[in-house]
């Protein structure tokens, strides 16, 4: 359909202050809620294949993250009304003592691209936080946590270790992700999972929930 290609270039080029009328415009034209998001999932998912091999890069994956973000915005009334249930639920954040983020930013805006509904908990979040807000919210299957510093590693281990301590480990899958993070630093630390871009975390957080 004419309108959904129409959107899904939009998001791809970043046109942000164009998405979200096109969203409304479709909404209007009587086309569903969920096949304009899954258009808008789609373009983030060619940006995502973009940026893993190598073709375009984090400023261009961001301002197609915010295009969506835009269109999301004008759909979510609508998506709510049709009862449309997101994908699944997921808490992100950068751990405690760090204060970076970008990239958690972008990781949140790809992760929303898949249909998953985010809360983020910002920068320097202490492993309390965390455990305060699984506690409230058992919805919450997913928790995404960010270090952008080799001194705050250990806040993803000690996050880590309050989410078990909590009781709640059973409950949640756990992402860790951030420039010093490896592979070895996920697994020595029991994080289910361990991405290196914002793309892979997306497809990752999808996998996840499924």
């Amino acid at each position: 359909m004419a309108i959904l290609d129409d959107l899904r270039e939009k998001t791809i080029k970043g046109k942000r202050k164009e998405t979200g009328p096109l969203v409304q415009q479709a909404l209007d034209e009587g086309l569903d809620p969920q096949e304009i998001l899954d258009a808008m999932i789609e373009a983030m998912g060619i940006i995502g294949e973009r940026f893993t091999r190598g073709e375009c890069f984090v400023p261009e994956m961001l301002v197609a993250a915010r295009a969506m973000t835009a269109g999301t915005d004008v759909l979510k009334p609508a998506m709510a009304a049709g009862g449309t249930e997101p994908l699944g639920y997921c808490v992100i954040g950068t751990v405690a003592g760090d204060m970076h983020d970008i990239g958690k930013n972008l990781v949140r805006m790809m992760i929303e691209g898949k249909g998953v509904e985010v809360t983020d908990l910002g920068v320097d979040v202490a492993p309390e936080a965390f455990v305060d807000y699984l506690s409230q919210h058992p919805e919450c299957k997913l928790v995404a946590l960010s270090a952008l510093l080799t001194t705050t590693m250990p806040s993803l281990d000690a996050t880590v270790k309050a989410i078990v301590d909590a009781g709640l480990r059973d409950q949640v899958k756990i992402m860790v992700g951030g420039a010093p993070v490896t592979q070895e630093f996920a697994d020595e630390i029991g994080a289910d999972a361990y991405t290196p871009d914002a793309g892979a975390a997306a497809e990752k957080a999808a996998e996840l929930l499924a």
